[in-house]
């Protein structure tokens, strides 16, 4: 079992960056894909974009590629989600989540996560 820790989110005006962290509870970190989804309000939650376990392949969701950057640092077990030139649609809850997996594979479905962050909200305005 893992567990997983969102921080970094708050508010920002449109145009600005934040990053958010997700730190795992187990030092076996590396053994493991991750992903960042994002839930906004009255709207399904959505993928954002994944990881593999050593940080060599990455996957965005076409509507965050080029302004977001997903990375991981596996001797401190945390991920990270750097989100630059942010618009209000991104206003949402953003959740971390892993799955046990050392290959190369790319997750973009819930479905394929085991764990779950509490999520960290994130407030864009115009």
């Amino acid at each position: 079992q893992v567990q997983l820790v969102e921080s970094g989110g708050g508010r920002m005006k449109a145009g600005g960056s934040l990053r958010l962290s997700c730190a795992a509870s187990r030092r076996t970190f590396s053994s493991y894909a991750m992903g960042w989804f994002r839930q906004s309000p009255g709207k399904e939650r959505e993928f954002v974009a994944a990881i593999n376990w050593s940080g060599g392949d990455t996957y965005y969701a076409d509507s965050v590629k080029g302004r977001f950057t997903i990375s991981r640092d596996n001797n401190r077990n945390t991920m990270y989600l750097q989100m630059n030139n942010l618009r209000p649609a991104a206003t949402a809850v953003y959740y971390c989540a892993a799955v046990e997996d050392s290959g190369r594979a790319l997750y973009d479905g819930e479905g394929h996560y085991d764990y779950w962050g509490q999520g960290s909200q994130v407030t864009v305005s115009s």
